[in-house]
């Protein structure tokens, strides 16, 4: 479902250091053709204005849903490797890894998504009725690359710089930024969609989709449900020029 357009850009515009350029994306979920496209766009970008520093910030959600969650990962590692790209773990990674915990959350990740990403790694989808989790799971882990694996241990809950927060879902209206709990920083909607309050920084995140980037004065939305829509959001963040692709 996706949440109604709204603009209402900041009054006081939060600013990043001098310098400085940020690239954001979130919510690739396996949709690795619009991956490819828009780190071109980012390429091309640096290539022709040079800034002093650029940072690519990718807000988690990498996997299911989409067709290809095995080459997403390839690609967000072989990005990795570039020194300069900072990694956020999303709702669907942290349940992933649980998932290979425990088991008995197999279906439910199932329909979120976790079917394209079995086929993604080679695997059939499953029969629920007959096929037996432990199995099937045990399976994945055997085709998944360790460096995916890898990058799924190492992801981060969130940054910042300058006056911009960085994280998946959002956060809990009241609660210092830095005594937010990793469930709201992953999984949190409308208590956070719904504040008003300033939050001690400008946060930039994902998760629920919206038909076009939705800038507000105390948060911006990126998410635009790539999977569904096949429009997948790049957000350039420069000074306290705010920029949606």
């Amino acid at each position: 479902m996706f949440s109604l357009f709204r603009s209402r850009p900041p009054k006081n515009k939060p600013m990043l250091p001098e310098g400085v350029r940020i690239f954001a994306m979130s919510d690739i979920h396996g949709c690795a053709h619009l991956l490819e496209q828009m780190l071109r766009v980012i390429d091309a970008d640096i290539a022709n204005s040079r800034p002093g520093y650029a940072i690519e910030v990718f807000m988690g959600d990498y996997i299911d849903r989409g067709p290809d969650t095995r080459s997403t990962l390839d690609i967000l590692v072989e990005r990795s490797r570039r020194g300069n790209a900072v990694f956020l773990k999303g709702n669907h990674e942290a349940f992933l890894v649980r998932v290979f915990e425990e088991p008995s959350l197999f279906e439910d990740w199932i329909r979120i998504g976790g079917a394209q990403t079995l086929m993604s790694y080679g695997l059939a989808p499953p029969d629920l009725k007959r096929d037996d989790p432990v199995s099937i799971l045990r399976d994945l882990i055997r085709a998944m690359p360790g460096e995916h694996l890898e990058f799924l241990d190492d992801l981060r809950l969130s940054y910042t710089c300058g006056d911009f927060f960085f994280v998946h879902a959002g956060v809990r209206p009241g609660v210092a930024l830095a005594e937010q709990r990793e469930s709201d920083l992953l999984w949190i909607r409308e208590e956070f969609l719904r504040s008003q309050e300033q939050f001690g920084k400008y946060i930039v995140h994902g998760h629920t989709p919206v038909r076009t980037a939705e800038i507000l004065a105390n948060r911006v939305n990126i998410d635009t449900g790539a999977y569904a829509t096949g429009n997948l959001t790049l957000m350039s963040i420069q000074g306290s020029r705010m920029l949606a692709v």
